[in-house]
């Protein structure tokens, strides 16, 4: 198992120190093993942090990531197989008639300024392809 100072921990998850702070002190995550300067995170505290950090981009509340993180089957959400009753929040974009997008933000990890080039990129990808194949006229 890898340990990391917070430092380090907040460095690999991309995450303020405060959040990760605030997190632990909300239970959110396990506390680390020792305390102050001699504090330890391993991969666990890792993951968990980037799951959180992936489903806050998603727009999901500290209370809602509570509850899927309290949930018996949530290794399963957070590995991405479907488990029945669970909501998924995916976003439909029309890029053409025929043609639709289905992001899950979350599992892609994309902020919404993200989600915004994506799909700016993927319409004017279809745009240039379509004129590359029109029929002179």
């Amino acid at each position: 198992m890898t340990e990391y100072t917070l430092q380090e921990l907040c460095t690999k998850v991309d995450l303020p120190v405060r959040t990760v702070r605030y997190y632990v002190q909300i239970g959110l995550i396990e506390p680390p093993t020792g305390e102050t300067r001699a504090a330890r995170y391993g991969d666990a505290h890792a993951q968990q942090l980037d799951q959180i950090r992936r489903w806050s981009a998603a727009g999901l509340s500290l209370s809602r990531i509570r509850e899927l993180l309290a949930q018996p089957d949530a290794d399963a959400l957070r590995h991405d197989a479907p488990v029945v009753g669970v909501v998924q929040v995916k976003s439909h974009v029309q890029i053409a008639d025929g043609i639709e997008l289905v992001i899950d933000a979350a599992r892609a990890a994309l902020t919404p300024q993200m989600l915004r080039e994506l799909v700016d990129g993927v319409a004017k990808l279809h745009a240039e392809i379509r004129s590359r194949h029109r029929k002179p006229s």
